[in-house]
């Protein structure tokens, strides 16, 4: 039994891993790339994907692999970012809501509630520009709308373990409410914090890219995909398909590795359930 349980979660590792390294590569080289990616050669404009330029290049000859993996760097950078912040937002308002009591419940709940009611995409636009739009408006908007569903993943769960037999001896030895929560809740979660907080990534990841397309996001100046993607549908009419095509495949495969990792990650702690609440 034990042999059959150990080749799925060693799979799982490996597939974890190889998600991990193809992102830090990817951040990395978009790092690299930032220079060459806002470079004019108006010699090399207009080129189809080849040899010469694997992505080929746009109508100001700038290189569109270094432009894709330095918007693709980006928003990972900024998926990282909001998504860890969600996360942990989403782990103060759970546990609170469950351990402050029937009043605090309700009230913490009704706001996931109100939120959860809400549209992402109209409320990340509505943040965003009240923020001043930019890094900071895209930001602020995403880390405040991606925490509801997590937040409620953890409630679920720290109301579960309230009612474990270890967590009531703990109350009878005296044991205080904090030292309850810091003990015995908090190890108890992490599991499906940190499997909901790498599924928050592909979520924000694309919410960023979407709120910038439509224009509400980062600028045109910065290299993103939502901007590359963007710009490029006035183009395509012209038989420019890989402006807008091979970026977008690009993405699609970041998403894609993302939910991947947050997959195994699951699978690692044998949380079940958590893709679908998150």
């Amino acid at each position: 039994m034990h042999t059959k349980r150990l080749a799925p979660r060693t799979a799982a590792a490996l597939r974890l891993a190889l998600a991990a390294a193809v992102l830090l590569a990817v951040t990395v080289l978009g790092i690299a790339c930032q220079e060459q990616a806002m470079a004019v050669d108006f010699a090399r404009k207009n080129l189809a994907p080849g040899g010469e330029c694997l992505f080929g290049t746009d109508w100001m000859g700038r290189d569109m692999l270094a432009r894709t993996l330095t918007g693709l760097s980006l928003s990972i950078r900024i998926g990282v970012v909001t998504a860890a912040v969600s996360a942990l937002f989403a782990l103060l308002v759970g546990t609170g809501a469950a351990l402050l009591g029937r009043w605090a419940d309700a009230a913490l709940t009704w706001i996931i509630d109100l939120f959860m009611g809400i549209p992402h995409i109209l409320l990340l636009v509505l943040l965003s520009c009240a923020c001043g739009r930019g890094f900071w408006g895209v930001t602020v908007g995403i880390v405040f709308t991606h925490w509801m569903s997590l937040a409620r993943v953890i409630r679920g769960e720290v109301l579960q373990l309230k009612q474990s037999g270890y967590i009531q001896v703990a109350r009878k030895l005296g044991a205080s409410p904090a030292a309850i929560a810091r003990r015995h809740i908090l190890p108890g979660v992490l599991p499906q914090f940190f499997t909901g907080l790498v599924l928050l990534f592909p979520h924000a990841i694309l919410h960023e890219a979407s709120v910038t397309f439509l224009g509400f996001g980062l600028t045109s100046e910065q290299p993103a995909i939502g901007v590359i993607l963007s710009e490029s549908m006035q183009y395509l009419a012209t038989g420019r398909w890989w402006l807008a095509l091979l970026p977008g495949i690009c993405l699609v495969a970041v998403v894609l590795l993302f939910e991947l990792a947050g997959r195994s990650l699951a699978a690692l702690w044998d949380v079940t359930g958590a893709k679908e609440d998150v």
